[in-house]
């Protein structure tokens, strides 16, 4: 039921727009209930819209019928209110507040909806992530809900504005379009016109943007929605939004200048100071440095090799490892103070968290005063021992973990291990952006016997001086591609592009791609080649990830408005859900029994 004194239907003010210069001034405001005190014959209403929150005083002295009205309020009513504005008396502002010098005497108030009691407490951090989800509306009014919001807007116009003004043209690509193998499981959209045949949702804009290049466009951008049918992680969502960028006659350098002309820009806007250069690192350099492609840069905790010392070492099984120092790695993650830090039952436990990650051990010593301990001492001479001391540069206090075996799984695991030891010993700094370009990415990895494109088949490889692809191993093949990290997360990447119908046949061929597949799924693109295509790259910022990163939030599904669970799904609607036989029967499809992966 609706409660209404008079007519009060146009805000003059926003909450947070109240303050001294307003004293005595007559305003109009409206928003939820935040909170309701009643003290014996006062009531206080902390009103709150959009961004801020206002106190009110419903006295009866004043005006007994809006005093009556408030009798009968609760939290997350929405109310209308007009009065005057007075001081607060001394000793009762409030500085938490932008408006806590000032409140409003009510004397007219509107109930213009009543809230049911809330099903939990907005601002309780420890409410059960589902319920908060299932009334995703509802934690979208807290303020930290907004204030996310607000800088997510804010960061989106300000890389409109960046682009705009380096002469990009915003263009929309479909949204509905022929599925193609791009590494993740497409959603498919089945067609109710073409019986049997699917669209597919984009994965990314990658194969338009070229095509818009061709097109002579020369500079294209959008704020592009993408999907992907991906197993979730706290970093990742079936539908995610990136800023897309592709340009035509260009290099890596262009590419890269326009990259960090953009994340400055955000940056500044924002309110936040960043370098105007980023740091550089090579993907070899990143892996047998850090065990990752994308290292957070906040903290040292930096891997040296130790093979060479290891072959001389009495213990067989890390002399052969050591014999084989092109497939297989013996790293050495020192830890300054790390033997004041760890107790030695520790440094054991250490293992059982490297194991899960496939390690079949964790070595480590100790560095005493009076040198170098630990159960692997015994197998080095003493020359070798100073040798780890001085390669590790080891300080008394300091330990330092080895780990051992084929090059990949060692820096897998060694990588985590870095990141882990750097939680718990808390020493990852807050409220700092460290930016890396890693560069000269491999184009290809193989994976199960077949080989797969690192980043996609349409980055350009290394050539050589006769523009050829050239290698002895297809995995040392460099292609020309960078990533750019943040914070240790991949907050975008791109490449330049393949632009000539022949060396895209050929990577579909290193690939295993038939020259019939790729003219089913790829045959328009390779028309397109065939038409005059310039030289083109580009690169792809994670928008979602950005504002993570910028606000500190633990998941990327605080920044987004509507997100999906790690399931999949959407608790407040139900999605997915099934449909009618009817709309089934309209797009000629038949439901089976799921059938297990």
């Amino acid at each position: 039921m609706l409660y209404k004194i008079e007519e009060v239907t146009v805000r003059t003010h926003y909450c947070a727009e109240v303050n001294e210069t307003h004293i005595d001034q007559t305003v109009t405001v409206a928003g939820w209930v935040a909170s309701r005190r009643d003290h014996g014959g006062l009531i206080f209403i902390d009103l709150r819209d959009k961004d801020q929150v206002v106190q009110l005083v419903c006295d009866p002295a004043d005006n007994a019928e809006a005093h009556q009205l408030a009798e009968g309020v609760r939290d997350q009513y929405v109310l209308i209110v007009r009065g005057k504005v007075r001081a607060r008396g001394e000793g009762l502002e409030n500085p938490k507040l932008k408006t806590g010098k000032v409140e409003i005497v009510a004397d007219t108030l509107v109930i213009e909806n009543s809230s049911k009691p809330m099903p939990f407490e907005l601002n309780d951090e420890k409410v059960n992530e589902e319920i908060k989800l299932k009334y995703r509306y509802l934690e979208l009014r807290t303020q930290k809900a907004y204030d996310v919001f607000k800088l997510r807007s804010k960061a989106t116009m300000a890389a409109r504005n960046v682009l705009d003004e380096l002469d990009f043209l915003e263009v929309e690509t479909p949204i509905i379009t022929k599925s193609t193998p791009e590494g993740a499981r497409d959603y498919l959209v089945p067609s109710r016109v073409h019986g049997g045949e699917f669209y597919a949702l984009p994965q990314s804009p990658q194969l338009f943007k070229q095509l818009l290049m061709v097109g002579g466009f020369d500079r294209y951008f959008q704020i592009a929605k993408c999907f992907r049918d991906e197993d979730l992680r706290a970093d990742r969502q079936p539908e995610f939004t990136q800023i897309d960028v592709e340009m035509s006659f260009c290099d890596q350098e262009d590419v890269i200048g326009v990259a960090e002309k953009l994340i400055n820009n955000i940056f500044t806007k924002c309110g936040f100071e960043i370098p105007t250069k980023f740091t550089r690192m090579s993907y070899m350099d990143a892996m047998e440095n850090y065990g990752s492609d994308k290292p957070d840069m906040r903290y040292d905790l930096k891997m040296v090799d130790v093979i060479d010392i290891f072959e001389r070492c009495d213990n067989e099984i890390f002399s052969n490892i050591a014999k084989d120092s092109q497939k297989n790695r013996i790293k050495a993650l020192k830890v300054p103070k790390g033997d004041e830090i760890f107790s030695k039952r520790q440094m054991k436990g250490f293992e059982d968290y490297v194991r899960k990650f496939g390690a079949s051990g964790l070595g480590y010593f100790q560095m005493k005063e009076d040198g170098l301990k630990g159960p692997l001492a015994k197998f080095f001479t003493p020359e070798d021992i100073q040798a780890i001391i001085d390669r590790c540069e080891l300080e008394v206090g300091d330990a330092v973990f080895f780990g051992a075996g084929n090059k990949k799984l060692v820096w897998d695991y060694m990588g985590r291990f870095r990141i882990y030891l750097a939680e718990i010993m808390s020493i990852i700094p807050k409220g700092t952006f460290e930016f890396l370009w890693v560069m000269d990415f491999p184009m290809f990895e193989k994976e199960d016997g077949h080989v797969k494109a690192m980043h996609h088949a349409f980055t350009m490889p290394e050539l050589d001086s006769e523009g050829k692809i050239a290698y002895e191993d297809i995995e040392d093949l460099k292609s020309v591609a960078y990533d750019i990290v943040l914070n240790g997360t991949e907050l975008g990447g791109g490449s330049i592009r393949i632009h000539k119908e022949d060396l895209q046949k050929e990577i579909f061929t290193l690939m295993g791609i038939s020259d019939e597949e790729a003219e089913e799924k790829f045959g328009f693109l390779l028309d397109a080649f065939k038409f005059g295509a310039p030289p083109h790259g580009g690169f792809a910022l994670g928008l979602d990830r950005l504002i993570m990163l910028m606000t500190g939030a633990s998941s990327i599904r605080e920044v987004i408005a509507f997100p999906k669970t790690q399931k999949a799904q959407c608790i407040l609607t139900q999605a997915p859900s099934p449909v009618e036989q009817s709309q089934l029967d309209e797009l000629s499809l038949r439901i089976r029994k799921k059938i297990d992966a």
